[in-house]
């Protein structure tokens, strides 16, 4: 199926994920615009929200609808908290069906559903768990035609050479796949531990759920990059996955889309080299998965700089030629913009000498990458200049703490003593960014420092003990995410500390058997070891010291892969009331002409409101989601901390109209048009530690 010319010529529909499928996240409606959109307000709202279930205490709604939804034909797509499709009409939020999957799968999160047709047969198609549904879009009905009773195992591809089962290993996709003709082609989500199965991206047959191609993401022997990894690297690393989305360009049937860095974060000690495909912008063939180009942008990745969300594809005039362009955003704050048939750059970038003063056993490589144009998009390096000024107290509890791990190069390798970084929380982050006709891009960013320290995995813990068999478990297994400590950092990265008094054993036990959100399932261990795990985590554990080795924590084959090094700590860098310990602004939104890669503003996006109150001028907050730009003049955006909804106008980046949602739009808006009426919709869900909400809200003109 080509794509539908009504998206892209008229904007009455939004069809696929960001909109069309290069990902610009552009409306060409104009009914709404810069002169009226203060009249705005509320059309319908459509509740997704449902009571947990108490047969399965492990699927409870505590988190928030990521869910970009799509309009086809004046339906929308989308999916519940608990990850039912549903379709409701477009125009009224009236429900038309709801799909309920089965519930042995898990619930990871999900940001968006893919639309297909031909001739009669159309079908959504979307992943709860490690499983890739195929369902009637008139009807709701599962396609039993499709892949194995209607759905197949994102497992599928990933055992090739393997010389251990990955099939009880963590695997969903949080964002939707794309399709090019009768192909669709997906990344993966993945756990970011020793324990991580491979990231590699495959090609379903969207009629049958047949696998059609898989490309390795590690090359196995004989494959080009297969030299930049140790000889037997790809039968134990996993990750280097693209979990962020993809864009497609049919005319070249080209897909083109960011990976991650490789198992395990933070520690490479057994993956010496660049480690290629990890941390690449890649361009595959959509119909045969041949690759076409790459370009690594961080190598041998030691600080988790994943490529956040799908790259835009946009033509720019560059130098005074027309240019197909690649535009993608980082964890980092850096923008690339790269030649769509060629991978390479269209403004300098220079790699540079960093520091290579590792952990033991470590091989930073030494050198890295660095954009002169665009400039970043947030602060590169924590200075002393950076130190909080939102009072006196915060300033010197944040001073002292900073003389204790100040870190100059934001390269610099992760140690035991500790380092500042930028990046893991943004950036950019999954919400993508929009690009309009012009070629400008609008992105929002986080500034938010973290403080990652390491410590030596030698079985011993903080008494200086040999561990028992559920503290070993959880240093494994949890310990790269909620730290030593078990506090976590957020609501990321939850505190594990008096676990016992927020989740009962049932849930516990749920939650580690299927996972929870952004938590991988860890259905590889044992129910013994996750009993002995639960008992650690509820200190409620009374065996012996000595770790009993399984065949899930050692292998003749060194699967799962055991880092010599995990975090001891991996949180937000704050001050003591737990505001971000930097001046503002905490996070932005920015306009960038890609043409020039010149910045034509930059505002503070969001608000905490208890400051505000206090006369403090408006700080900005991170944020979750990304922009929508319209050729009405405007940019809407939610995502922050304060709740809202804004409209911003394209030109000045001044606010021009802002709605309190029920509940946090951690989510991409849409726009569409059914009846002569233009929509804005977004899926206001809450969680991120604040309330809990469960609606999608649509706004149209009065």
């Amino acid at each position: 199926m080509q794509e539908r010319n009504t998206a892209v010529d008229t904007g009455r529909d939004w069809p696929n994920y960001g909109g069309n499928k290069a990902g610009n996240r552009y409306s060409p409606l104009t009914q709404i615009n810069t002169g009226n959109v203060k009249n705005l307000q509320v059309a319908w709202m459509y509740d997704a929200s449902e009571k947990p279930d108490p047969n399965n205490p492990g699927r409870r709604r505590d988190r928030a609808i990521q869910c970009q939804p799509i309009v086809v034909n004046g339906v929308l797509y989308g999916t519940t908290p608990e990850l039912k499709l549903f379709a409701i009409k477009a125009g009224t939020g009236e429900q038309l069906w709801r799909f309920e999957p089965s519930k042995n799968d898990r619930l990871n999160s999900n940001r968006g559903v893919v639309y297909w047709e031909n001739g009669n047969d159309k079908r959504i198609l979307y992943t709860v768990g490690s499983s890739l549904y195929a369902v009637n879009a008139e009807t709701g009905q599962g396609i039993p035609s499709f892949g194995t009773d209607g759905k197949a195992d994102l497992h599928e591809g990933l055992q090739t050479n393997m010389d251990h089962d990955v099939s009880k290993l963590s695997v969903n996709a949080t964002s939707p796949g794309i399709v090019y003709r009768n192909t669709l082609v997906i990344g993966s989500a993945v756990s970011e531990g020793g324990d991580a199965a491979p990231g590699h991206v495959r090609a379903f047959d969207v009629v049958t759920g047949k696998l059609k191609w898989v490309f390795h993401t590690i090359p196995q022997p004989g494959e080009f990059g297969y030299n930049t990894w140790p000889p037997d690297a790809y039968k134990k690393i996993g990750a280097t996955n693209n979990w962020s989305g993809m864009s497609l360009d049919e005319k070249r049937g080209v897909v083109y889309f960011g990976t991650g860095s490789p198992a395990s974060d933070f520690y490479g000690g057994d993956r010496k080299g660049s480690n290629l495909f990890a941390n690449c912008i890649m361009a595959l063939d959509a119909e045969t998965g041949k690759m076409k180009w790459y370009y690594q942008t961080i190598h041998h990745d030691l600080w988790d700089r994943d490529h956040p969300s799908p790259p835009n594809l946009i033509t720019l005039k560059h130098n005074g030629k027309l240019v197909d362009a690649v535009v993608q955003a980082t964890k980092d704050g850096l923008v690339y913009v790269l030649d769509r048939d060629k991978g390479s750059s269209l403004f300098p970038v220079e790699e540079r000498k960093v520091p290579v003063n590792g952990l033991p056993g470590e091989h930073p490589w030494p050198t890295q990458k660095y954009p002169l144009k665009p400039l970043p998009l947030s602060r590169q390096v924590y200075t002393e200049a950076d130190i909080t000024d939102r009072s006196p107290e915060a300033h010197a509890y944040v001073k002292e703490r900073f003389q204790k791990i100040r870190t100059n190069n934001k390269f610099a390798p992760p140690s035991t003593n500790g380092t500042l970084l930028f990046g893991y929380s943004g950036g950019a982050e999954w919400g993508g960014n929009a690009i309009d006709p012009d070629g400008i891009l609008y992105q929002n960013v986080n500034e938010e420092p973290w403080e990652l320290i390491m410590a030596e995995r030698s079985g011993m813990n903080n008494q200086n003990k040999p561990l028992t068999a559920g503290n070993a478990l959880y240093v494994a297994n949890c310990s790269a995410c909620h730290g030593l400590d078990r506090k976590g950092s957020g609501p990321e990265l939850p505190s594990l500390v008096d676990i016992g008094k927020k989740r009962s054993v049932e849930e516990i036990k749920s939650i580690l058997k299927t996972g929870s959100g952004r938590m991988p399932s860890f259905q590889q261990l044992s129910e013994k070891e996750r009993d002995a795990l639960i008992s650690f985590l509820l200190n409620t554990e009374t065996g012996p010291a000595k770790v009993t080795a399984s065949p899930t924590q050692t292998s003749k084959n060194g699967f799962p892969y055991t880092p010599a090094y995990v975090s001891k700590a991996w949180q937000r860098f704050t001050d003591q009331d737990g505001y971000p310990g930097i001046k503002p602004p905490w996070g932005t939104l920015n306009a960038i002409d890609l043409n020039t890669g010149n910045y034509l503003w930059r505002v503070p996006l969001g608000e905490y409101p208890e400051l505000a109150k206090k006369g403090v001028p408006t700080t900005g907050t991170d944020s979750y989601g990304g922009p929508l730009a319209t050729a009405g003049g405007l940019v809407f955006i939610a995502g922050t901390k304060d709740e809202k909804i804004r409209a911003f106008d394209r030109k000045t980046g001044k606010v021009v109209w802002e709605y309190q949602l029920p509940a946090g739009g951690f989510a991409t808006p849409i726009s569409y048009e059914v009846d002569g009426k233009q929509y804005v919709v977004i899926a206001a869900g809450g969680g991120r530690g604040q309330k809990i909400g469960g609606n999608y809200v649509a706004f149209a003109l009065k």
